[in-house]
């Protein structure tokens, strides 16, 4: 049910991290990273399933609106994750 914006102590700007913010220039990083950092997070934070779930849900599209800023890296193997890096060219 919506809510007035009166009912809230405050409303902030809905603005989120560029690539250049959030990554490091000669890291790769997994989704699962990438989304604990959209989070002000350390990439290899510990949290539980649901929550990895919700951040995951806000990193994807992160991932692909800025996909022309990233590089994506082959996993080590079939069953590694991909990664994804800032594009410095």
């Amino acid at each position: 049910m919506p809510r007035p914006k009166d009912a809230f102590d405050g409303v902030y700007p809905c603005e989120f991290y560029t690539p250049e913010e959030l990554l490091e220039p000669e890291q790769m990083y997994t989704i699962q990273e990438i989304a604990r950092l959209l989070q002000g997070l350390d990439p290899d934070a510990d949290v539980d399933e649901g929550t990895e779930a919700v951040l995951v849900d806000w990193a994807v599209p992160w991932v692909m609106i800025n996909a022309d800023d990233l590089v994506i890296g082959e996993p080590p193997t079939d069953d590694d994750p991909g990664y994804y890096g800032l594009r410095t060219d």
